[in-house]
């Protein structure tokens, strides 16, 4: 590992003020979110999911709505499905990610770590790819700047341990740096297939174990 000294208060310090400067920045922007995910998908406006962080600690991932409710009657059954032009403008723009920036001021997420999964997920981890629970989830990440959903699970956990690894204060201004274009392009959003992410069922490594 080759954190520098000092870099994880430093980080926290960091993502307080960011988290703080963004939700009032940006309150406009996030109010009228609101307002179209009333018109378009109704109440609830948030979405909030049960998620694993620093070392596995489960805690309530905040977002903006961005696909119909389940409705086996319509026909509104997979996440393709549920899906609007709407909801896909939210996503591939990151804007139903802000109201993440609360996650990040409790200290839940920083702005930048591994995504933060379900919590099915933590049996099926093999020991090294567990390490990502080893530093805050984050709002963006080195996977997410290197293909999102579009990578492999394999390559997506490794990028993840990889982080861990080698996180500083550095690597996190490139990784934010580099967040831009992808959101701008809206690349990666989903996986192929048209879902949002395939679901990770563990690798061969891990049931070798």
């Amino acid at each position: 590992m080759t954190t520098v000294r000092g870099y994880d208060p430093v980080k926290r310090a960091l993502d307080v003020i960011g988290a703080t400067l963004g939700l009032i920045v940006l309150s406009p922007v996030m109010l009228g979110v609101s307002i179209a995910v009333v018109v378009r998908f109704g109440r609830p406006i948030l979405f909030t999911q049960e998620r694993p962080g620093l070392d596995g600690r489960p805690f309530r991932l905040v977002k903006f709505r961005s696909m119909l409710d389940a409705d086996p009657v319509r026909g509104l059954t997979s996440d393709a499905d549920r899906r609007t032009p709407w909801g896909n403008a939210f996503r591939s723009t990151s804007l139903d990610e802000l109201p993440e920036l609360w996650n990040v001021l409790r200290g839940e997420m920083s702005f930048v770590g591994p995504r933060p999964l379900l919590p099915s997920y933590l049996d099926r981890y093999t020991r090294q790819q567990s390490r990502r629970h080893e530093v805050r989830p984050g709002i963006t990440g080195l996977a997410q700047v290197n293909g999102r959903n579009m990578l492999s699970w394999d390559d997506r956990l490794r990028l993840d341990v990889e982080y861990v690894d080698h996180r500083s204060l550095l690597f996190d201004i490139r990784i934010l740096a580099r967040t831009v274009l992808p959101v701008l392009r809206g690349a990666g959003i989903t996986a192929p297939g048209g879902a949002a992410s395939e679901e990770f069922l563990g690798t061969a490594e891990n049931a070798a174990e």
